[in-house]
Parts: C-alpha cells; sequence; structure tokens
C-alpha cells in the first residue's frame, strides 16, 4: 500500500523566549506530508488499512465528531485505496454540513448519526454486532484510530531522528504518545499535552496501551518504552475549548515562523512549551522536538463557529 507523501522537514525555529532558556527547538512538520491524509492520522491509519486490504475488507467503519480530523482522513484515505466508508457521527445531522463534513461526503463516506448515549458505547462488542448487522462485514477503526494497529503507525513518527532529549506532542486519545514512547532510545523523554481537561485520566489508558503492545506479537523496536510524563495545564478549558489568548498565540506564531497550528491540538502544545520555557521546565543545552500533527482543516470550522475575521 503506497501512497506519495512528502518527507516531513524538520524546521528550527528562534524566538527570545528559546534563547532565554537556551534550548533548541526543532519542530517535526507532518502537517505538510500530504494535502488530505497527513499528521499523525495517517500513521495511525496506516497499519489499520493494511490489515482491512490483507483481510479482504472492502469498507471501513469509524466514529468521530462533526469536527473530526481522524473522519476527514479516512475519508480521503479510503477513497484512495479504494474502500468504502462509513463514518459514525457522534450527535445529530445538522445541515448545511461543516467543510470536514462535506469534504468526507466529497470523498464518498457515508454519514451516519448517533445520539451521544449510543456513542458512548462505541468501543462495546454489542455496538459492533449492532453496526455489523447493520451494514454487513465492515472494518471497524476506532475512533481516533486507537488502537494497537495505531500505535505501530505512531512508533514511525520520529524513528530515525535526530536523538533530540524531548520530544512533545499534543494528547488525545494517547495513541501516539505510546508509539512515540515505544520508538525512543533510553535517556529521552516524551511529553504530551492532553488537550481534554482533567488529562491526567489518560495515564493509565497509556500504561495499558503500552503493555497490551509489548505483549502483541507485532514489531517493537525495545521492550521498555522511554520515560514519557503528561503535562494537564493547557487544555483551555477543554476539548475543543479556545479562547483569545490561545487565538492570538496562534496567529502571532505564524507570522513569526511562518507555521500554522491548529487550535485543537498543536496550538496548545505549542502555548504550553513556550510557557514551559518561560518557567526554566527545560534544562540550558536540551535539544526539543516538537511534533506538529497536521489537523489544519479543521481550523476552517473552528473560525466559523468562532466568528473569526481572520483566516489562516
Amino acid at each position: 500500500m503506497s501512497l506519495i507523501f512528502f518527507p516531513p522537514p524538520i524546521q528550527k525555529i528562534n524566538s527570545e523566549i528559546i534563547r532565554c532558556a537556551g534550548v533548541d527547538l526543532y519542530v517535526l512538520r507532518l502537517d505538510l506530508m500530504h494535502p488530505w491524509v497527513n499528521g499523525n492520522k495517517w500513521f495511525k491509519l496506516k497499519y489499520n488499512l493494511l490489515e482491512a486490504k490483507e483481510k479482504n475488507f472492502t469498507t471501513l467503519l469509524t466514529f468521530g465528531g462533526a469536527y473530526s480530523n481522524h473522519i476527514y482522513a479516512t475519508a480521503a484515505a479510503g477513497n484512495l485505496f479504494g474502500f468504502r466508508t462509513i463514518g459514525v457521527i457522534r450527535g445529530e445531522e445538522r445541515l448545511p454540513l461543516n467543510p470536514t463534513l462535506s469534504f468526507a461526503v466529497q470523498q464518498g463516506m457515508q454519514l451516519v448519526y448517533m445520539n451521544r448515549e449510543m456513542y458512548r458505547q462505541r468501543n462495546t462488542p454489542a455496538l459492533e454486532e449492532y453496526l455489523q448487522q447493520r451494514f454487513g462485514e465492515v472494518f471497524i477503526i476506532p475512533e481516533g484510530g486507537s488502537n494497537l494497529n495505531g500505535v505501530r503507525g505512531c512508533i514511525e513518527i520520529v524513528g530515525g531522528a535526530i536523538a533530540f532529549d524531548h520530544i512533545c506532542v499534543a494528547c488525545g486519545t494517547a495513541t501516539t504518545l505510546a508509539g512515540i514512547a515505544l520508538s525512543l532510545d533510553e535517556g529521552q523523554r516524551a511529553i504530551a499535552f492532553p488537550v481534554l481537561k482533567n488529562g491526567a485520566f489518560l495515564a493509565p489508558e497509556i500504561e495499558t496501551l503500552l503493555t497490551n503492545y509489548l505483549a502483541s506479537d507485532l514489531p517493537a523496536p525495545s521492550n521498555s518504552p522511554a520515560s514519557w510524563e503528561l503535562v494537564c495545564d493547557y487544555h483551555f478549558g477543554g476539548y475543543a475549548k479556545v479562547n483569545d489568548e490561545l487565538l492570538l498565540f496562534s496567529q502571532q506564531f505564524r507570522e513569526e515562523h511562518d507555521i500554522p497550528l491548529d487550535y485543537v491540538y498543536t496550538a496548545k502544545m505549542f502555548y504550553g512549551v513556550m510557557d514551559l520555557l518561560k518557567q526554566g521546565f527545560f534544562g540550558k543545552g536540551d535539544s526539543l522536538l516538537l511534533v506538529h500533527t497536521g489537523g489544519l482543516q479543521g481550523n476552517v470550522g473552528m473560525e466559523e463557529r468562532l466568528e473569526i475575521v481572520s483566516k489562516i
């Protein structure tokens, strides 16, 4: 299974904050890999798509919210690789469709809406059986690609990169963090910034992902994940919540460094890193790699919701 990607560049950035902190800071630009299937979404989809193809499935079914990057990427990847796709969307249908769902439909995805109570059961065998009965033999990919196939793909995100001291990433389901932690060498540290309120609840889920992956027969570069930690203070009120301070930071960061940030994930992580640099959180001489996980498509819908005049 192949898709033409641009190799993600590693871009060094400089600012007065970085210079005063005495660190080197780089950005891994996964957002530049492909116009539609980019960021960590491709890595979480890759081995799910391969398994579906090997098992002769013709239809993919997955889950997400109305502005989901995962829904967007799955619709595009399914179209590119010849799969029929079904997106189970949390909540009621709202017309006209927002840009994310409009794109998914254009890529051939069938949208199915599910009330929130039923949606919360999306990972249960009972709901899986219901979906198989309703749609026939479908290959089910969890919301956000959060399974061991997703972890396997995320091991490849920074594999072979320069030996940075700290690798920083925004965190939603923790799949990306788990994959990165498995790929690092001893002495390196993975730092995740949960975009959900009270994100410390992710810690046992990360441990479970790591334990289950190492107990599986899937390839792992190491039997001992690198050290990792959660920094839970930069969620800005919770998932998809933003305020004027975050919006201003995102716009100024793009103007200064020519790097657009998505409001839901990377903007919060970048803001957090810059704030921690001011506090002396990192050691002098440390090198940092910030993983840009894409998701810029969601900015259009977010700006419409927030009635922001300026466009990114």
